[in-house]
């Protein structure tokens, strides 16, 4: 079976290597894309495929965070402003939005507010829901109420100056009515009216000249000429909603700001609503999916704000877009194609994904040859056959998916598909499917040749063992010629060194440099060890919290086979919420990780064949003791602190999201190696064991104190 492109993988089974090469694609493709749309207003591809490239490059950087680049999509927005303008450094970085595509994705969103400010089932959380104008965001500069500097979005940090064309732009007023705020910086989207474009069209037409392909193009291309003559002949317009340096504070909230544009004489989205719940805003996105037909400007979706402005200020920013609101986009393009064959890839952990293989068709501007079918479930519900026409979105992921079947269109004789319960490579290994999984998965694991090959791959790449010169191509070849099957095998290449200089374009020089990078690496810090194991669900997240709470390699090992001898003992109990086992205790007390994860390391220690080779590989490296980074200005820096009971102030999700930003690592039990406990109202055993241990423990307002907050 062909090896799947990186980009056609799922990104939970993506490999290290693998991984960089996405993010490399990634950046580049969304580079170019931003520049195609910030600076030529001329974009190849749909806002939902644009969409998708972003969702995964977040995906692959949350799972692979040491692999985020310096010129990460997600570390901007839009893109540099393009020559012919003066460039304008924005006060205040104009930020982008996270994207929501299912009533789910809100419904999350509403509960990461609640769990973040620590609110009560029964405390409203109160949302503006304003129509997402498809168009070019601008921001509006005025000082004493007169408009004196207007740019572009740019890449969010710098724009273009258009101060002259924006002066031509209904709806931006030149002076402020009544009173303003010494400085006051206005952002809003600029526009062009459906009638207007048909207008500016036929017009085109008539002129014999190229029509434009849409009201956004039309208006970015409009808003950025060099002769501010043409931008008045195109009358563009502009709705504001946001602001961005102000020299007094905007109100108490969102709500009220929106009433003061009013006054100040912008125009408003006259659409917009003040929602008194999530509920009230999804029917309200259900209302203006209904009329956006009938609107004369185009709109992709609905964006959600948190009203109060003190709830805003304390949910922050995250990377680049704000905790306080969301993007409700509506579903991407569909098209028909047929389902030629359902193939089958299979991960580095073994996971069985079926994968449809299209007669290539065009969706939102990007041409479709292959979609996810997710797993056999999938497949079976929707009666997914060879043969069928089929409905292909693109939509929350770069991998396009099927969503239906067109019933009607099914070729006669096509069979129900029957998902393999053997894994495709030679071996023939049984798949199984553990019980409330969706996964169908080898149990063939380091002898399955094709997870043998991704995991040896795991191994030696850069946020692993990173083994210069031993890449997918190598390992490929050393592997089928016998010369390693295990991550210890690659310590004992040297013991080939005949071998590897009868194989072609391999001379002396060559042979040495890959030796020599292997031998440089026989000592690995011990999170990197954990991570380059390949355990299932242990990304380097997971591996350095482990590191941390163990210290070494000896004392994991002690601590996972004590689990797992726990674990025999006592099947059915390490299945409660209660854990029975010292170990498995501790094992589940770290910080961040769950039930799952726990169960995949210990299960992992329960093979043996996993365990042989753990033991060939130690007698290959030194595994080097954690060492805690040094602290830093924080007093909590470098500290594991504990919080338990209710904390009134400050939430319990925002008190360990400042810790953490102050440098200290947050655990949920308390042990010996605790520095710290903060102890909020009715605080129960865990401030009990703190005293019995003598650990030092604090109350709000002194915690508050050192957090900063007071």
């Amino acid at each position: 079976m062909r090896r799947a492109r990186a980009q056609d993988v799922a990104v939970e089974d993506l490999a290290r290597e693998q991984a960089a090469a996405e993010l490399a694609r990634l950046a580049k493709e969304i580079a170019h894309h931003d520049r195609l749309y910030y600076q030529k207003s001329a974009p190849e591809i749909s806002d939902a495929a644009y969409d998708a490239l972003r969702r995964r490059n977040d995906a692959i950087e949350q799972r692979f965070p040491a692999l985020v680049r310096a010129d990460s999509p997600s570390k901007r927005v839009g893109a540099k402003p393009e020559s012919g303008f003066a460039e304008v450094r924005h006060a205040v970085p104009m930020l982008s939005l996270n994207n929501a595509f299912t009533r789910q994705d809100v419904e999350d969103f509403a509960a990461r507010i609640r769990r973040f400010l620590s609110l009560k089932d029964d405390d409203a959380i109160e949302l503006v829901a304003e129509p997402k104008i498809d168009g070019l965001s601008a921001s509006l500069r005025y000082e004493d109420g007169a408009l004196v500097l207007g740019a572009t979005r740019g890449d969010g940090s710098v724009g273009e100056n258009v101060t002259a064309n924006l002066r031509h732009v209904r709806d931006v007023p030149h002076r402020l009515a009544g009173r303003a705020p010494g400085v006051l910086e206005v952002r809003g989207e600029v526009y062009m009216a459906r009638s207007d474009f048909a207008a500016l069209n036929r017009q085109r037409e008539k002129d014999e000249l190229p029509l434009y392909a849409n009201p956004r193009n039309s208006a970015s291309g409009s808003l950025r000429q060099i002769d501010p003559g043409i931008t008045a002949e195109r009358k563009l317009r502009f709705f504001a909603y946001a602001w961005g340096e102000m020299s007094e504070p905007p109100g108490d909230s969102y709500w009220h700001f929106l009433d003061r544009l009013r006054h100040w004489g912008f125009r408003v989205n006259p659409k917009a609503r003040l929602c008194k719940s999530p509920a009230a805003a999804l029917d309200f996105y259900a209302e203006i999916a209904g009329e956006r037909a009938s609107l004369d400007y185009d709109i992709d979706g609905v964006v959600y704000k948190v009203n109060r402005l003190d709830w805003q200020q304390r949910l922050g920013m995250v990377s680049r877009a704000p905790r306080w609101a969301i993007a409700h986009k509506f579903p991407a393009e569909q098209a028909q194609t047929v389902l030629d064959k359902i193939t089958i890839q299979v991960g580095r952990t073994g996971t069985l994904t079926p994968v449809a293989n299209l007669a290539p068709v065009t969706v939102g501007g990007v041409v479709v040859s292959r979609a996810t079918l997710h797993n056999e479930d999938y497949i079976a519900e929707k009666d997914i056959r060879e043969g069928d026409t089929v409905v292909v979105q693109r939509a929350g992921d770069v991998i396009p998916q099927v969503l239906e079947v067109v019933k009607a269109k099914r070729p006669r004789g096509a069979k129900e598909y029957a998902f393999p319960t053997k894994c495709p490579c030679p071996l023939e290994t049984d798949a199984v499917r553990e019980p409330g999984e969706a996964a169908r998965r080898c149990t063939g694991a380091l002898a399955c040749p094709f997870q043998q090959f991704e995991r040896l791959r795991h191994f030696a790449s850069r946020d692993a063992f990173d083994i210069e010169g031993l890449g997918h191509t190598h390992i490929e070849k050393f592997r089928e010629e016998g010369l390693v099957a295990t991550p210890a095998d690659v310590f004992r290449l040297h013991r080939h060194k005949a071998k590897l200089l009868e194989r072609e374009g391999w001379g002396e020089q060559s042979v040495a440099n890959l030796l020599a990078a292997i031998e440089a690496r026989r000592r690995i810090p011990l999170d990197k060890f954990i991570y380059a194991l390949g355990i299932r669900q242990v990304g380097q997240a997971t591996a350095r919290l482990l590191a941390k709470h163990y210290r070494s390699v000896d004392a994991w090992l002690e601590a996972m086979k004590k689990a797992q001898e726990e674990r025999k003992e006592n099947p059915d109990e390490m299945k409660k919420a209660e854990i029975v086992g010292p170990s498995y205790a501790e094992r589940r007390s770290i910080e961040q990780i769950g039930f799952g994860v726990a169960d995949e390391i210990v299960e992992f220690f329960g093979e043996q064949h996993n365990l042989d080779a753990l033991e060939a590989l130690l007698g290959e490296v030194t595994v080097e003791d954690f060492v805690a980074p040094a602290a830093g200005k924080s007093p909590i820096s470098g500290k594991t602190i504990v919080f338990t009971g209710t904390l009134t102030a400050m939430g319990r999700n925002e008190a360990k999201a400042r810790a953490e930003a102050l440098g200290a690592t947050v655990a949920s039990s308390v042990s010996k190696k605790t520095d710290l406990v903060v102890v909020g109202a009715d605080a129960g055993s865990k401030a009990k064991k703190a005293e019995e241990l003598g650990i030092e423990t604090i109350d709000e307002d002194a915690w508050l104190k050192l957090a900063g907050s007071q």
